[in-house]
């Protein structure tokens, strides 16, 4: 048996190699959380822009690295179950971070247009995924027309999502429990090159992880006798998303809201471009046409959590059930149902 090669592992081997690649994406992607909230002030983006952009794409590198190279393979359903399972779980991740802010509700207190916009972005990109699959399967050297239009989608979304930082067209009400986005003595934090190559360094440790994750991943579906869906949403979604959470909850307790809830839905919205890259990783045509309806119902799940999730930011609820407020609620029992539907489908 060779380490090197991953059709020889044992199912004990593969479990191993996938421990050790989720832990370190959770290190550095814990790490990568205090040098994005440094450049957000540094370079004087924000927050919302800071979550949205930076943290965002950092910590679904593991991630999007992981779907390409599945798609690559011909694992389709890995790639994409991947992909669709990071946006279902983090928008959960994002409840247990509110669990973490006990003064008021974490979509009340981090009031954000551009973190609006971001989530009204993801479902537009969302929507275009599950409209994709009920056109013809026709391509251009084995790509989708609608992977460049997603790409452009996504580009226009953050080009708005600007606009909304610096020239809002209408404010949220302020409140004693908003907190809005301020920045730390800069005078006390590294250098701007430091930052940046610390950032760089981070986000190739979080590639590399994503990278060995995905043979890890194929021997315990083929060794453990499950579903690539399972192992996507199971096991790949959430050990490459462990940075948000980490990330998130400890963005609430310095007090960086704005970032908490930037970093999960921008990230969100980048998860959803793994499926564009993938298609493109993916040889033998269409990956939207290989996409099963397990899949489907999770794209389904992912809109539905999303919508949720933007008329709680929309409403703000200060207080209410548990501390997370009625969507907060809602989104929790939507991501376990179909956790539950999954597993007992």
């Amino acid at each position: 048996m060779s380490l090197f090669n991953p059709d020889s592992w044992t199912l004990l081997q593969g479990l191993g190699v996938f421990g050790l690649c989720a832990l370190v994406i959770a290190l550095a992607g814990t790490r990568i959380t205090r040098v994005v909230d440094q450049l957000a002030d540094q370079t004087g983006i924000g927050e919302a822009a800071a979550g949205a952009v930076l943290l965002g794409a950092s910590t679904s590198l593991g991630g999007s690295v992981l779907s390409v190279t599945a798609a690559w393979n011909g694992h389709a359903e890995l790639a994409v179950s991947n992909a669709l399972g990071g946006i279902a779980v983090q928008t959960f991740f994002l409840v247990l971070s509110d669990l973490a802010y006990p003064r008021a509700n974490l979509e009340h207190a981090a009031a954000s247009v551009p973190n609006m916009m971001q989530n009204a972005l993801l479902i537009s990109l969302l929507a275009l995924v599950l409209l994709t699959i009920y056109l013809p399967d026709a391509t251009l050297w084995h790509i989708h027309p609608s992977t460049p239009l997603l790409f452009a989608f996504y580009a226009y979304g953050l080009w708005l999502v600007r606009g909304a930082q610096h020239f809002p067209q209408w404010h949220p009400d302020i409140t004693r429990d908003t907190r809005q986005d301020q920045p730390d003595d800069i005078s006390q934090m590294p250098s701007l090159a430091r930052l940046w190559k610390e950032f760089a360094l981070l986000m190739l440790v979080l590639g590399i992880a994503g990278w060995v994750l995905e043979p890890a991943a194929t021997v315990i579906a083929a060794r453990a006798g499950i579903s690539h869906t399972v192992v996507g949403v199971m096991l790949t979604a959430i050990s490459t998303s462990i940075p948000e959470l980490v990330t998130s909850i400890a963005a609430v307790r310095r007090g960086a809201l704005t970032l908490a809830v930037g970093g999960i839905i921008g990230g969100n919205a980048f998860d959803v471009l793994f499926i564009a890259a993938s298609d493109i990783a993916y040889r033998p045509g269409s990956i939207y046409h290989a996409i099963s309806a397990d899949s489907a119902f999770w794209i389904a799940l992912t809109l539905l959590m999303s919508g949720v999730l933007i008329m709680g930011l929309i409403r703000r609820e200060r207080r209410g059930i548990a501390r997370i407020g009625v969507e907060g609620v809602a989104i929790l029992l939507l991501y376990l149902g179909g956790v539950s539907v999954l597993l007992l489908g």
